[in-house]
């Protein structure tokens, strides 16, 4: 697992890395704020359409031999970046990181799950969100440093060092074993799709859907204009500084994860996007003010409102749906987050040709703030529904633990006939029945704690047939010895 998500990191560094040379790239082939939006955006206009056709065909391709090539695909978007000498070269660098971190995503998941057991498939899934956000901020961060410290060629010698991370995470995804499925297993067609099903349509959109949309717009304008309101809003001319802003957004909110308090998600929910909101005016007032120490005190906040708002709607788009219909619920979710990158970014940098860049923020946080607003009402109906859902989860849990639990018993009672035809000696039968004895005794005592809780006739049936099991185990047995 460790390797594999060594591999998630330096490719979520690749997807910005390129963040703090948007302002020498605007000085050097003068570029506006609308050419800069425009070149951070069509990443993520290329990822969506990639990341739905490769994340429903990657199984049918091979899982190891499409990360292989997301690899070589990133390598050859930092190679033109390395040799670019005019604008359309930026642009189709980007266009292929994008293929890239598409084709990536959508098989990247899948790919570590195979790699690791069973009762690790939570924490996994939950390292690698937190591995992703924590690139994102560090590729900027190791490419800010870079400028501001190595003073060589600094639209060049940063791809380099990129270069050899993207090679060392090639060399390491080889000491991967495939574990592809056999070709018997492997569907015959497999269909590329998206939808929400009708019963939970209106609580995916207002309260997993629109707060990640919400994230990724907030976010998505920090990716793309930090750089600039640094330099021409808060007038610093480090330019690791706008580096290590994004690596405290982005990777102080994967450790915001981590923070057990609040633990309901309804509550960790509106924490969450209501601190996000703050973070992103403090972010506004700071550039009205020039105030370095409300930049750093407001990102941290939006850090944590971000990282919070993240883990509770993957949460609940994961949840919600049943187990045939979350693949596309989440093409979904992920569709409305990708989208918080296209759209609001382009919208900023429009604004920016009549506007101030600080006033076209300001609008931005108006339209995130009316969002906001409406995801804290909606809370209060979804808190309801969620309450609801929650009894009827642990119920179903319960009824299959009575179905393990009789299952086993089931086993049991059988080994337990056939040793004591199979061994002659007395003691030893006596030993394997009193084992055996004991612990229908224990799932007998587990059955008498469920029926404190409601369940239907089948799981009552369950019920005594476990029972009656143990009845046939102490009459078979418990007399005799």
């Amino acid at each position: 697992m460790k390797r594999m998500l060594w591999v998630y990191l330096i490719m979520s560094c690749c997807a910005t890395f390129i963040t703090p040379l948007f302002p020498l790239y605007s000085e050097h082939y003068q570029l506006n704020s609308l050419q800069i939006t425009i070149l951070f955006a069509v990443y993520a206009a290329i990822l969506l359409p990639t990341l739905f056709v490769v994340g429903a065909k990657g199984s049918a391709w091979g899982l190891k031999r499409v990360l292989r090539s997301s690899i070589w695909i990133s390598i050859a978007s930092t190679l033109l970046f390395l040799g670019s000498f005019d604008v359309w070269m930026l642009y189709a660098a980007r266009i292929l990181e994008g293929i890239a971190y598409g084709s990536f995503t959508g098989t990247a998941a899948a790919f570590l799950i195979k790699q690791i057991s069973p009762n690790k498939v939570s924490t996994a899934i939950k390292l690698s969100g937190a591995t992703v956000l924590i690139g994102f901020g560090l590729g900027p961060a190791i490419a800010g440093l870079i400028l501001q410290y190595l003073h060589l060629q600094p639209l060049r010698v940063p791809f380099w060092f990129l270069l050899v991370m993207l090679i060392t995470s090639l060399v390491i995804l080889e000491t991967l074993p495939k574990h592809e499925d056999s070709l018997m297993q492997k569907p015959a067609k497999t269909k590329i799709s998206l939808g929400v099903p009708n019963s939970i349509r209106s609580h995916f959109w207002s309260f997993a859907a629109l707060p990640i949309f919400t994230v990724f717009t907030i976010q998505g304008i920090a990716l793309s204009l930090i750089p600039s309101f640094v330099r021409n809003v808060i007038h610093t001319s480090n330019l690791a500084f706008s580096g290590i802003i994004i690596l405290l957004l982005l990777g102080g909110g994967a450790l915001a994860q981590f923070v057990p308090w609040p633990s309901h998600p309804v509550s960790r929910m509106r924490f969450g996007i209501l601190l996000l909101a703050i973070g992103s005016w403090g972010i506004v007032f700071s550039g009205l003010t020039a105030n370095l120490f409300l930049v750093w005190a407001s990102i941290f906040i939006q850090a944590i409102g971000g990282g919070w708002t993240f883990q509770v709607a993957l949460r609940f788009a994961s949840q919600l749906p049943k187990p045939e219909e979350r693949p596309r619920v989440i093409s979904a979710f992920y569709l409305c987050a990708y989208s918080g990158f296209i759209i609001p970014p382009i919208g900023v940098g429009v604004l920016t040709q009549f506007f101030s860049l600080n006033f076209s923020l300001i609008i931005l946080n108006l339209f995130a703030a009316v969002i906001v607003i409406y995801v804290l009402i909606y809370s209060i109906r979804f808190n309801r529904y969620y309450s609801k859902y929650s009894k009827v989860a642990s119920t179903e849990k319960s009824m299959q633990d009575f179905i393990n639990c009789h299952n086993k018993m089931e086993v049991m009672l059988e080994i337990l006939r056939e040793n004591v035809k199979i061994h002659g000696s007395e003691s030893i039968q006596a030993q394997i029945a009193n084992e055996n004895f004991q612990a229908a005794n224990q799932i007998l005592q587990l059955l008498n704690e469920f029926t404190k809780i409601e369940f239907n006739s089948n799981a009552e049936q369950i019920m005594e047939s476990s029972k009656s099991l143990v009845v046939n185990i102490k009459e078979n047995f418990g007399r005799k010895y």
